[in-house]
């Protein structure tokens, strides 16, 4: 099956009962059979059910179909990104390691990899910039993974994944790529050598903003047994899973079993299964909404760098855009709807700008059906010094937009009030 699909039918089979949607399967647990069913179940011996913080039949489809259109073995759902950012991580890591990271991320990302894990006895590495020839110089014996957005929030920045790839695995070392901005209908990672992909299921997939989720994918070609020095976790008896030795017992979904039965068992950041029903119907007109969001995206783009009252616009289809070729060879020609750009005027217009505007949405989300504005360094990257901003890629002028699927005229229409007052 093509992607747009996968997108709406993939990972279901009718019960008994026929229904077309998939059911909500709205439960705590479920019943075993016998003793040595409920044995073979917690030895992983045989597939099933039985209590829901583990899986639940409806995020299974879910996991399922969004395995399927990133190209991986499996996956797991969890209650956020951000729970998908920790998990991904903390899968392969322990006192003592490090993890080699791109530094254009999502600010609550950086929060967690400069500060939170630091404290837990974790090094995140940041390389000066995204390619793969600055963040080499930063894998030693202790390095666990490197770690990437495939597009940079909100920097939008597009990483060069075969190079990094290469260079990482020449290493021995995995490749996670959070694919959150341009979704598996722009870019699958996987296909350019990703051996994990993440997404915050809250943003485009979900797509309307109202649902929390994340999930992690798992490529299922990495061979952690060639590497036992580094990833003990996969290749020696797990302690906290009866002795399982994951490589071993699942070879192509190690990874994502090990964080299921490690990582959401213990820690328990589980989806619900309404928010996993509610995230399958997002998921089923993903295609045709990022065709709308493209094509506001790209006229607003063009308003403000037509606009004398705009400094300077940031964005990925135009063809001075820094990483303009690395999207023409990544995305086919496509390009997500998150533009950056300032205003003459400097930090305090861009927040003009963002106090003034009336139909766009104050929020820090993104990929909303409702066109959404941030201005990022007194937001999302507020806790950031000027040091940390500049290594991130955001200016105290910028200003982030995800374009929704409002009338482009009504859009720009705001855009341009706005503009008048931030300039006033």
């Amino acid at each position: 099956m093509r992607d747009e699909t996968i997108a709406i039918h993939g990972g279901y089979e009718a019960d008994g009962t026929r229904a077309v949607a998939v059911p909500i399967y709205q439960t705590v647990a479920h019943e075993f059979e016998n003793a040595e069913q409920a044995g073979e179940i917690f030895d992983l011996v045989s597939s099933g059910f039985h209590y829901n913080r583990v899986n639940n039949p409806t995020n299974d489809v879910l996991e399922q179909r969004l395995a399927a259109l990133e190209g991986g073995t499996a996956a797991l759902t969890l209650s956020s990104g951000a729970a998908a950012v920790r998990y991904s991580v903390r899968n392969l890591t322990t006192v003592g390691t490090n993890i080699v990271s791109a530094p254009q991320l999502y600010g609550a990302t950086y929060a967690l990899f400069a500060h939170v894990l630091r404290d837990e006895g974790v090094e995140v590495r940041f390389g000066r910039d995204d390619r793969a020839e600055s963040l080499e110089p930063l894998i030693d014996e202790r390095t666990r993974a490197v770690f990437c957005e495939s597009i940079g929030n909100p920097a939008g920045n597009v990483v060069d994944l075969a190079s990094v790839t290469d260079m990482a695995h020449s290493h021995g070392v995995p490749v996670i790529v959070d694919n959150t901005v341009p979704t598996p209908m722009l870019l699958k990672p996987i296909e350019h050598g990703a051996d994990v992909v993440i997404h915050s299921l809250t943003k485009f997939v979900g797509g309307h903003g109202t649902t929390l989720g994340g999930v992690i994918i798992d490529g299922g070609r990495f061979e952690w047994g060639d590497h036992p020095e580094r990833f003990p976790m996969l290749t020696e008896p797990e302690p906290a899973f009866h002795g399982v030795v994951y490589a071993s017992a699942f070879p192509g979904t190690a990874y994502i079993v090990r964080c299921r039965t490690v990582g959401l068992r213990n820690d328990g950041a589980a989806l619900s299964p309404f928010n996993a029903f509610m995230l399958l119907q997002g998921l089923e007109t993903l295609s045709v909404r990022l065709e709308r969001h493209e094509s506001n995206a790209r006229a607003i783009a063009e308003y403000l760098a037509g606009d004398s009252r705009v400094a300077w616009v940031s964005y990925l289809g135009f063809a001075d855009h820094p990483h303009h070729h690395l999207a023409v060879r990544y995305l086919k020609g496509r390009c997500p709807s998150i533009l950056t750009f300032g205003i003459t005027g400097g930090r305090e217009a861009g927040i003009g700008f963002f106090d003034n505007v009336r139909l766009f949405k104050r929020l820090v989300n993104m990929g909303d059906a409702k066109s959404l504005v941030a201005h990022p360094a007194s937001t999302t990257h507020r806790q950031l010094s000027p040091e940390e901003l500049e290594l991130v890629g955001v200016s105290p002028d910028m200003v982030r937009l995800s374009v929704g699927l409002e009338h482009i005229d009504d859009l720009l229409e705001d855009v341009d009030q706005a503009l008048t007052k931030a300039c006033a």
